[in-house]
């Protein structure tokens, strides 16, 4: 049996606290209609996003920027809610290769820890440019749950 080889230096690590509760961040990741509003840098848009939040199954999402669709696809492998998501993300930024993500959501008092582990990536540009890109994906997330405009009313 053949094992796909991966270099361990091609990973990256964020670690962010956003100021809303674990349940409400973890459900930002995984409702479209939520997806729809942070999963784009600031300033750009999603011009779809498609999910099938259940183990095996998957999701599309498109970041529009400068004009021109992005697509990200991928298939869940873990959903732990509100603690824990595991899935591919597949686009023309890892060459078209699957990179393994894995996101966190630890709680912490009204707060939440987010820490954001991608495997696989191609090459050291790959690595830095999602690096930046979940950097402002992540920023464009705290600052849309701290508006608060989207979020389900209880």
């Amino acid at each position: 049996m053949h094992h796909a080889q991966w270099d361990p230096r091609h990973v990256l690590k964020i670690t962010r606290i956003i100021n809303a509760p674990r349940q409400e961040v973890f459900e930002a990741w995984t409702h479209a209609e939520q997806v729809k509003h942070w999963m784009c840098p600031e300033g750009s848009s999603v011009s779809f996003a498609e999910l099938d939040v259940r183990v095996g199954g998957t999701f599309r999402i498109a970041m529009r920027i400068d004009d021109a669709d992005t697509v990200h696809t991928g298939i869940y492998h873990e959903i732990t809610p509100p603690a824990k998501l595991v899935f591919t993300w597949v686009s023309k930024h890892t060459h078209h290769r699957e990179s393994l993500v894995t996101v966190e959501f630890f709680e912490q008092g009204e707060t939440t820890e987010l820490v954001l582990l991608q495997m696989q990536l191609p090459d050291e540009e790959a690595v830095e440019r999602h690096t930046s890109g979940w950097t402002k994906l992540l920023e464009h997330l705290a600052a849309s749950l701290k508006k608060r405009d989207w979020r389900k009313v209880e």
